[in-house]
């Protein structure tokens, strides 16, 4: 791997050689109080995952995204297609959302949160360093000819990694489809569904390729949230940083010498151990400063703590803070830029909060039947043609459904039924007539305000036009 220096490092990435090829990174295991907290976390972030799919509310799974049949689940809510400008509405709540985090914090959200390095950094490297060793032995693994040991030892571990991606992509699958018709599929064997078999086993591929091979490359060079800090990022932004301050002073980094007075000589704290870049997963030297593949995962920071403890020196040479605390001892502010994004992530948290508390149980359409007009019939009656359709969200069966003229006086009559039904999250379709007297009429085109009871309940009101006869205007 071609070595990062103060001059070449932002015109290369650690993943590559001078030759262009993939460089290998094999990370040091971190160890330290910074570790422990992000195990914590991604232990629970895990098992949300995991059992989130097979969690129910009021019968509806937790969480379900299924495309397909373009139905979704959000924290036991269902969704649907008509539902579709609150998905609008919440993809802007995220974006900026992180764009806030970011703006405050960096990339704190890869380092703590984001699926790929916990799987990655708590699954797949953790079995990585049970099989293969620590950094060490694993540079000595990778460059032993295939012997015995090797082929044992790649083999354990391809096994354990399919093993692990198949998992991931049930797990996957039981958030595309549902975790019941997984179970189902499971219980009925995979001669019966060879075409969902094929499709987990597409899947697994991908996640195996990600978690055996592609590795941090992800961050690196498929992630886009890497390149927006450079849009994101201020002197104020607290992430991951080499305090150079401290660590270089008037004459520099430079190795540790036992029974130095150190201080004395105009060293920095810096005893240039390397330990910090044997630890980072992305193969960056932290000391280079803010750099696109950092993920702010830490590792760097318990590495050099470790170090400053064993030299004497004191801890917090890296650590979480801003440009500005570091040049310049400014502590952290809630800058106008951090406020605006904040405003603005208010503003539109509110408007899906409020969206949400008036979203209908039913969605209704009444649409008048295509190439028809009205019907002049006895008594002065003008009849029009209706096609009707009514979704019912709610995981509740509505009894007693009739619909009644609340602009006009007239009649509503169904051609197939009266009152029905609405079983829950069931479609209902049909067809029915609005006849109305043509002195009722205030032109040719007018609008009708219908009401959908259920028994004597309100439950939905919709508009709809009416045609008439001109000379009744």
């Amino acid at each position: 791997m071609a070595e990062q220096g103060q001059e070449n490092f932002r015109d290369t990435i650690g993943t590559l050689n001078n030759e262009g090829d993939r460089a290998w990174v094999f990370p040091k295991k971190p160890d330290g109080k910074w570790y422990e907290y992000r195990k914590y976390v991604s232990y629970i972030l895990l098992i949300f995952l995991f059992t989130a799919p097979f969690i129910k509310i009021g019968g509806n799974q937790f969480l379900m995204f299924n495309v397909l049949e373009r139905r979704f689940n959000i924290f036991g809510i269902p969704f649907w297609p008509q539902d579709f400008h609150l998905f609008v509405i919440m993809m802007i709540v995220g974006v900026v959302f992180v764009i806030v985090f970011t703006v405050a914090f960096g990339r704190l959200f890869c380092g703590w949160i984001c699926p790929q390095t916990i799987f990655m950094e708590m699954v797949f490297r953790r079995i990585e360093y049970w099989i293969d060793g620590d950094r060490g032995k694993q540079i000595r693994l990778s460059k032993m000819p295939w012997n015995a040991e090797k082929i044992k030892k790649r083999v354990l571990k391809w096994i354990v990694f399919f093993i692990i991606s198949f998992l991931i992509a049930n797990i996957f699958l039981a958030y595309l489809i549902g975790s019941d018709q997984l179970l189902g599929y499971i219980s009925d064997g995979p001669q019966k569904h060879k075409s969902t078999l094929i499709s987990l086993l597409i899947f697994t591929g991908v996640f195996y390729f990600i978690f055996a091979w592609f590795r941090e490359q992800v961050c690196i060079i498929v992630c886009p949230y890497g390149r927006l800090q450079g849009v994101l990022l201020d002197n104020k932004s607290i992430v991951v940083a080499y305090d150079h301050k401290r660590g270089e002073k008037e004459a520099g980094r430079a190795k540790f010498k036992k029974n130095e007075e150190r201080p004395t000589t105009g060293k920095g704290d810096c005893i240039d151990c390397f330990a910090c870049v044997h630890v980072c997963p992305t193969g960056i030297d932290i000391r280079n400063g803010t750099q696109l593949e950092c993920i702010n995962c830490t590792a760097c920071i318990d590495a050099c703590d470790h170090m400053m403890e064993a030299v004497d020196l004191p801890k917090g040479l890296i650590r979480y803070a801003s440009e500005d605390a570091i040049e310049k001892k400014k502590k952290f502010s809630y800058t106008p830029r951090l406020k605006g994004y904040s405003i603005l992530l208010g503003i539109v948290t509110a408007l899906l909060i409020g969206i949400l508390f008036l979203r209908n149980d039913i969605d209704a359409r009444f649409l008048r039947l295509p190439g028809q007009l009205y019907e002049h019939k006895e008594n002065n009656i003008i009849s029009n043609v209706y096609t009707y359709k009514i979704f019912n969200k709610t995981i509740d069966a509505i009894d007693g459904i009739r619909f009644e003229l609340l602009s006009h006086k007239g009649t509503i009559k169904l051609v197939s039924h009266e009152d029905f039904k609405l079983e829950k999250e069931s479609l209902v379709e049909g067809t029915l007539f609005i006849e109305i007297d043509a002195s009722a009429l205030t032109g040719d085109k007018d609008r009708l305000e219908i009401g959908i009871y259920s028994d004597d309940r309100l439950i939905e009101t919709i508009t709809t036009s009416f045609l008439g006869p001109r000379s009744y205007k």
